[in-house]
Formats: structure tokens, sequence, C-alpha cells
């Protein structure tokens, strides 16, 4: 690969691949395919390239944790989950009361909480929130957003960036010692012929990587909002960008096939596949998710 080059380097075909990351201790990219319900495991080296599992439900995101499981995000709620028996074992629910809601994109910060989204799976009312789940349980922190993309925090772990897809922005807020947010301001705005944002992930200098829906592109952004860099795609709707690989300057990108009519799919023959190119700066230590209080009743808002 070269600088800027975006390759595909896995055939998947997914409807809407997403939620990828990087985990050095198994030299793997995991990710989903949200609409086919299946969680993969991409190996770049050996003989077993691609492991995939059927989900119960919607997955969204898988991040480790401290105790050396899996925590998966569903349409159901969070799920721990277990590569050897495949099986998904429901921890929490999130959202009961909101059935045609599903859960949308996550990160863990250094000090191990937990930050995710959720949707409404219609994209069309603005049910959808960002939670924080850590040892006090999972609370509401933004809410109204219909397509939530992200969150995605600074390396010394003070700012969340969380991205508000159809209303094509970014915006960055303070955390504080306790987990709530202040200072909330806008980031990075888009024009329509730009695409939507998608995906965001932030590398070990504290830039911003979006990935753009229907952009046929992946931006990066300095902690100022200043444009940096963009890599070109061979296919329009690019999802989501983790950095990994043995130096971490591996970029990989899920991309997606939904909403794309016959003459599209003919012409972007790799839509749904697994795309790498060289990162001139590496990505973030991964952090373990520390585990997450008693199950509320329903999730509170802070």
């Amino acid at each position: 690969m070269k600088h800027g080059d975006a390759m595909p380097v896995c055939a998947i075909g997914a409807t809407l691949g997403e939620g990828p990351i990087w985990l050095p201790s198994d030299n793997a990219l995991w990710f989903v395919d949200i609409k086919k319900q299946r969680l993969h495991r991409y190996n770049p080296e050996g003989d077993a390239r691609l492991e995939s599992w059927a989900a119960p439900a919607q997955p969204g995101w898988i991040v480790p944790t401290v105790d050396g499981r899996y925590l998966c995000g569903l349409q159901t709620g969070l799920h721990h989950f277990d590569p050897a028996s495949g099986a998904f074992t429901l921890f929490a629910e999130v959202e009961p009361d909101l059935p045609g809601n599903r859960l949308n994109d996550a990160t863990v910060d250094c000090r191990g909480r937990l930050w995710f989204g959720s949707m409404d799976d219609d994209e069309r009312a603005p049910s959808g929130r960002f939670y924080r789940a850590d040892g006090h349980g999972i609370a509401a922190v933004i809410d109204g957003v219909v397509i939530t993309n992200g969150p995605a925090v600074s390396p010394d772990g003070t700012l969340l960036y969380h991205t508000d897809t159809l209303r094509r922005t970014i915006h960055v807020s303070r955390i504080g010692p306790d987990g709530t947010l202040c200072d909330t301001r806008l980031f990075v705005a888009f024009d329509p012929e730009e695409g939507h944002p998608d995906g965001p992930t932030v590398d070990a200098e504290g830039c911003l990587w979006t990935a753009l829906w229907g952009g046929w592109s992946a931006r990066r952004y300095a902690p100022a909002g200043e444009l940096l860099q963009t890599v070109r795609f061979p296919v329009a709707n690019v999802t989501k960008i983790a950095l990994g690989g043995p130096d971490g300057r591996t970029a990989y990108a899920t991309t997606a096939s939904k909403g794309l009519g016959k003459a599209d799919r003919a012409a972007q023959p790799h839509a749904g596949d697994l795309f790498a190119f060289e990162a001139e700066v590496p990505g973030q230590s991964i952090c373990l998710a520390k585990p997450i209080g008693p199950e509320p009743k329903h999730s509170t808002r802070s």
C-alpha cells in the first residue's frame, strides 16, 4: 500500500459494515455487518484470515473488557460474547421502551468507561442517544439525535467527539472527572456534496479521522478542526476507520453496499468490502472496558 491509496483487503460484501477495532492481543481486526447480523474477525496474516459468527440481533460494535471477555452492543442491549461457543449472553437492556432503536458505534476511554450511541433503525426519528457506561451504571449524556456515530475520545481522555450524521456535524465536548460533559462546541460541519460524516476515531496525535457516507473518502482533521488529509475510496459509503497492524499505522475501513441500486453496485464492485491504507500516525493504545455497575431498570440522564 502507498500513502493515500485505499485498497480492498478482504471481500466481505457487507450490507452495512461497521465498528472496526484492532486488538493487538489478538493480532486481528474485529468488525460487524449490522444488517446481516454478523460479527467478523479479520487476521491479515495466517491461514484463517476471516472468521464470522451470527448474532441474535443487529450488532453495532464489539470491545474487549478488563476480564478478558468481549462486550457487544446489539439492538437488544449489551451482551457478553464468547468466540469459542459463539454464544451471546445478555448483560443489560439499554432502551427496552424503544424497540425501534438499535445500538450504533462505541469506544472505551482511558479510564475504562464505555461510550456508545443508539439510533432509530428507520433513520427518521430523533430518538438516538449517546450513553456512558461505568461502575455507576448506564447513563444517557446526549439525546435528540437520529443517527449517532462515534463517540471517539482524545488521547488524554478529556475530549469526547460525537457525530450527528443526518445534520452533517461533529461536535466535541469536554469530559469532566465524573464523566459528565460540558463546553460542547461544533468541531466540523459538512456541505451536502461532501457526504455525511460516519464513524470517527482519534489517533495518537489527537487528530480525528472520520469516514464519509456518500463521500467516497475518509478525512483526517487536526484538533483545531483544520482538514489535514483526504483519502479517496472506489466506493461511496465509507463507514469507519480503525488504526492497527503491527505498528498501528495500518488504517482499516469498513464500507457498505446499503442503499445502492443495481447500477451503483455494478460500478462499485467492492462496496461493502474491508479496505486498508497506510497512515503516517498510529492509533491510540486500546483501552479495556471496566465492569459496568448494576443494570438500571432504565437508563438515567446525567
